[in-house]
């Protein structure tokens, strides 16, 4: 366990291996599961007000969807996800030419029409957040459809904490990401 600040993070950021490799995949983390990419209570407004620049880069099915849904549903446990296409792929999922899934959100921010690169919890996959009253819980998630991504990881040596530098500044800021860097360090010597 690494603990900075109120953060707890599981061994497994620093010990376990991860490079996403989308030409294997195709994207299913942004098909598979019971419910879209959980969402925070502070990107809510942020989906409504990118919607219209986002539409453009959305399949037809994905625009469909969000003018029958919005952006993004509650769930039975008060939580927040995206809106999916037919309980299936995530409404802003949208496949290339290679049938590879791309996140409209990212194209959209990629192309300059918006701030925000994508939802945190998509940003940070396959770190799983769980936010508590005394403190937040960062945990490795691993899943099957992830496997090319652990083999790619691991043939390149890049730890998941490594692979996800930008989203966890992003998130926690530079300060907390230098000392996570610091006692994973002393973990290894």
């Amino acid at each position: 366990m690494i603990v900075i600040g109120n953060t707890v993070l599981s061994d497994d950021i620093a010990e376990k291996h991860f490079v996403c490799d989308l030409t294997r995949c195709k994207g299913a983390c942004c098909v598979e599961g019971d419910l879209g990419a959980p969402l925070t209570q502070e990107e809510l407004p942020i989906l409504d007000a990118i919607a219209d620049k986002v539409r453009p880069f959305m399949s037809e099915a994905g625009r469909l969807a969000l003018a029958a849904q919005g952006g993004y549903l509650k769930d039975y446990e008060g939580d927040y996800s995206t809106s999916t296409v037919n309980g299936k792929e995530c409404v802003y999922a949208v496949y290339d030419a290679n049938a590879v899934l791309k996140c409209a959100i990212e194209q959209a921010h990629a192309a300059g029409q918006i701030d925000f690169p994508k939802p945190i919890s998509c940003h940070l996959y396959p770190i799983r957040i769980s936010e508590y009253d005394q403190y937040v819980a960062l945990n490795y998630h691993q899943w099957d459809i992830c496997a090319p991504a652990c083999e790619l990881g691991r043939q390149f040596r890049v730890p998941v904490y490594t692979f996800l530098k930008t989203p966890l500044i992003r998130r926690f800021g530079a300060d907390w990401y230098a000392q996570l860097e610091a006692k994973v360090k002393a973990m290894e010597a």
